[in-house]
């Protein structure tokens, strides 16, 4: 397994852009498949974007579509998530994750799938 460990969350403006990162611990980021997830207070955990081993597949929730970008450099064992035109409802606790997968093409939006969590990062888009 590996380690996960998320950063780059803060405070923003309606309107504004923010990138968050997630470095893993381990040589074998490359075999993993990738994914965001948020938790808004009260609410359940939802699947935001997630990457295969290839960095070209991608998949997007709806809400997010054409605003978030989900991105990895598995040169330097990190997966990002570019948020812009960020809305008060993207406020979340955004949490990484990670799937070994041989299928290089591979990528889920199910929570369950993941078996590896970062401990997550605060996002806050004020109004």
């Amino acid at each position: 397994q590996v380690q996960l460990v998320e950063s780059g969350g803060g405070l923003v403006q309606a309107g504004g852009s923010l990138r968050v990162s997630c470095a893993a611990s381990g040589r074998t980021f490359s075999s993993y498949a990738m994914g965001w997830f948020r938790q808004a207070p009260g609410k359940e955990r939802e699947f935001v974007a997630a990457i295969s081993r290839s960095p070209g597949v991608t998949y997007y929730a709806d809400s997010v579509k054409g605003r978030f970008t989900i991105s990895r450099d598995n040169a330097k064992n990190t997966v990002y998530l570019q948020m812009n035109s960020l809305k008060p409802e993207d406020t979340a606790t955004y949490y990484c994750a990670a799937k070994y997968s041989g299928d290089y093409y591979y990528l889920t939006h199910i929570e369950g799938d993941y078996n590896s969590w970062g401990q997550g990062t605060q996002v806050t888009v004020s109004s």
